[in-house]
Parts: C-alpha cells; structure tokens; sequence
C-alpha cells in the first residue's frame, strides 16, 4: 500500500534506486540511479532545504512571519520554496540569469518571488548574485539568508537520510558512490555517512565538469547546470563552499559538457528516466568507472534533479544544435570548419596596429573575434565576443591614417559576427548573415571553434 502523508513535507527522501540496465550493459560493476528526481519539489535540493529551515528556526534564526531568502540556480530555491510556504514564510529566490527558464517558472508557481542577477561577473561585482541575496538579507526586516553553500545544515540532511537510504537498499553492498558536487553538501554529507558505515571501504567519486576547478579545471564557464565551481578571472579571492570537505572525495571524473548532455538524453530515451543534464555528468562519471570494475563492485550514482526543468536545453534538439553539441551525419558546417584555417583572435583591448599585425595572417581577412579578456585554455565563449575586424578596412584606415597604429582597435571594429553550431546547416548558416559580413562563427561543444564562409 502507498504511504499516506500528513504534508508534502513528509515525502521528502525515501526515493529509489534504479538499475540502468541499458546504458550499463557490458560493463564490469553493475550501476544503480538513486532517483532523486522523485522528490516532491523535483530535485535532491528538497533534502537540504527542509534540514536548512528546520535547523534555523530551532537557532532562533527564523521566526513567525519570517522571509527565507536564497541564490539558487534553481533547485534549492524550489526546495526552500515549498518548504518555506508550507510552514508561512515569504520566499524570495535569486536565480542566476544562466539558468534554465523553467526554473524560474517553477518558483514562481510555488509562490516565490524571484529576482534574476548574474554570476558570470567578478564575486565583489555589486551585481552579483549572492550580492544580491546578501543586500536582500540586510534590507528585510525578519529575513533569513539561507547560504546553502557555506549552511553545514545541507550535508547534514545526508548524513542523516541519503546515506543511511543507500546503504540500506544496496544491503550494505556498494562499493563505489559517484555524485556531482555544486554546494558539495550531497558529496560530502552521503559520502561521510557511507565512509564511516563501511569502515572506509566505500569510495567516493566526484563526477564535474571538465573545466571545473573541484576537478583540477581552471574555472572557465560550462553548460551543465548546478555543479562544478566557476572561478571569473578578475574574481579577487576564490573562497570554497563551507559545505564541501573535500577530503571526502576520493577521485574526480572530469566530464566534457558534450558527454554529459548526451549521457543526460540517453537516459531518458534508453532508460526512461528523465532527468537534467547534472545527472548525464554523474551518469558519464559511473558509467566510466563501472568499465574499469568488476563484477564484485557495485556502483551507485546519485540523479540529482528532473529533466523537466531543462525542456528548452539539454532535452531540446533545436538548443542542442545551435550550440553546437549535437550533430548528424553527413549534415552540417563540420566539412567547413575542418577545412577552415586556424581560429585567430584578438585581445579586445589591443591597438590597430597589434590588431593589423594579427589579422594579416588571417585567412580572408577576418579576424574570427575581438575578446572582452584573455580566452581560458578551454576556449572562446561566444559571450566574449565583442565585435569583428577585418583586415581591409583596418588597413585602409592606417594608410589614410583616420586611424593611427596607437588607436584601439575598437573603433574600427565591426560587431560581433553571427554564431551558429556545428550541427547547423549551410542554409541556416547563411540565414544568419547580418552587416555585410560573409562568414560565420562555428560552435562546437558551446565554444567558438573557427570562422566558415557557408
């Protein structure tokens, strides 16, 4: 019989596992999904969101008539949302503007009120998000900063329910826990309890994002949501999650956006789960693992949320596509691009003259971009782009000398060229043409990879 519950609070945990027999067909250990989607608000964040409420309002943190107030990506907003309605507070979420759009819908039908801020800027921008919060915070009278990252409530929620659920349905038998870490409060809260039940013999696996730094990456920007730690270049200091020890983690598998988007799409056609692209990083890191096992092992990877927030993205061909993440054979720019010179590009901040040195190497005279700053080694996010310089009009302007060679290159510099995936057609390339220009950027994997003429 199915349990009957006083409040939707009550049906917080308890979710299963699931044996993915398709995507882990042939593999050495078997791997089993702990469906934290199956949460009531969607996502495994409902966890530490009801640890976080409860613990402040038994601090004195949180009264009558309180307002919690949070940064979220999403998830823990809505896990903070239906808890906070539920027992009478005011909600109000800060949602990174990079986040899905969904989630922002989702919030609001649960009765938040949301805020949009950027996290793509240095951490002491006044702009950012967790500035943001932080003013909120200031502002309100009676208001609570939940602080999911640096809130020692959140791995406490696994220490007391997600661990104790795994070792309980595996009998005790896994060998290997596999999770993404974001807070790193699901990391490091399971992965403490299943260390100290097993005498040590459980080995924890970080499943991030190749660029990450938890990893060893080196901050740049990706595109799966809710895991990884970005580091913004003019960010004075780096400062960690208060919520993730790492000394929990055993070993890190750095996973490629491309890799986790599609593994995060194989699991809903082949596996019938449904679930966001975080999930297709953690099931990529298992599946990895799993290879190099035995029979003997037993993995389990942790489903952090549902697909249903990432309809318009990961779940979403056209969005796969005109990021450059899914192709089809036989079809697209890749032909051009291969056959294309090397991506050339050009500090935004550099003179005419450094910038005409540069361009007269390019091949047809485009310069592929000008940057905001420095690229990261991962490469050249379309967001960086600032504008386009072509080599004849450059070098027109330095012989008539309306410009001169100390001049920024800024002032003869175009706009940005159009982007467009890997996976699009010539057809769609040549639609996107604008200003005079005959050639495109091409996007492979969400990074600018070459210039084509299409």
């Amino acid at each position: 019989m199915a349990a009957v519950h006083e409040s939707v609070l009550d049906a917080i945990g308890g979710t299963p596992l699931f044996r993915l027999a398709r995507l882990g067909a042939g593999l050495g250990a078997p791997v089993y999904a702990k469906a934290e989607f199956l949460n009531i608000g969607g996502s495994v964040k409902d966890r530490a969101a009801l640890s976080m409420v409860l613990a402040a309002e038994r601090d004195g943190l949180l009264g009558p008539g309180g307002t919690i107030i949070e940064a979220t990506s999403g998830n823990t907003g809505i896990g903070l949302t239906i808890v906070g309605r539920q027992r009478g507070y005011r909600v109000i979420a800060g949602v990174s503007d990079r986040s899905a759009p969904e989630k922002a819908d989702i919030l609001r039908a649960y009765g938040a009120e949301v805020v949009l801020a950027p996290t793509a800027v240095p951490a002491e921008d006044p702009r950012h998000l967790f500035n943001l919060v932080q003013r909120l915070e200031e502002e309100i009278p009676g208001a609570w900063l939940a602080n999911q990252y640096d809130n020692l409530a959140n791995p406490d929620a696994h220490v007391r329910t997600t661990g104790p659920e795994i070792w309980e349905q595996t009998g005790g038998r896994l060998t290997h826990f596999v999770a993404g870490v974001g807070t790193g409060g699901t990391i490091t809260g399971t992965g403490t309890f299943l260390k100290e039940v097993s005498g040590g013999a459980v080995t924890v696996v970080g499943a991030d994002p190749e660029s990450s730094m938890y990893g060893g990456g080196d901050g740049s920007p990706w595109y799966v949501e809710s895991i990884g730690h970005f580091l913004h270049p003019e960010t004075v200091e780096d400062r960690w999650p208060k919520a993730y020890r790492e000394g929990v983690v055993d070993v890190f598998e750095r996973i490629p956006d491309r890799e986790s988007l599609l593994t995060a799409r194989r699991l809903a056609r082949e596996e019938g789960i449904l679930a966001g692209p975080s999930s297709g990083t953690a099931v990529a890191a298992a599946l990895r693992l799993a290879r190099r096992l035995g029979p003997e092992d037993l993995v389990v990877v942790l489903l952090p949320d549902s697909g249903r927030s990432y309809l318009s993205k990961v779940h979403s061909d056209e969005w796969m596509r005109r990021w450059g993440f899914l192709e089809e054979s036989g079809e697209g720019l890749r032909p051009l691009l291969d056959a294309a010179g090397p991506l050339v590009t050009v500090p935004a901040g550099a003179t005419a003259g450094e910038a005409a040195q540069v361009l007269r190497a390019v091949p047809g005279g485009v310069a592929p971009v000008v940057l905001v700053r420095p690229s990261w080694p991962y490469g050249v996010s379309p967001a960086e782009v600032v504008g386009t310089a072509d080599h004849e009009v450059l070098a027109a302007a330095l012989a008539d000398r309306s410009v001169k060679p100390d001049d920024p290159v800024r002032v003869v510099a175009g706009p940005p060229l159009p982007a467009v995936g890997v996976g699009c057609s010539r057809e769609e390339a040549r639609a996107e043409l604008r200003d005079g220009w005959r050639s495109v950027l091409v996007l492979v994997d969400g990074r600018v990879a070459g210039v084509v003429n299409p």
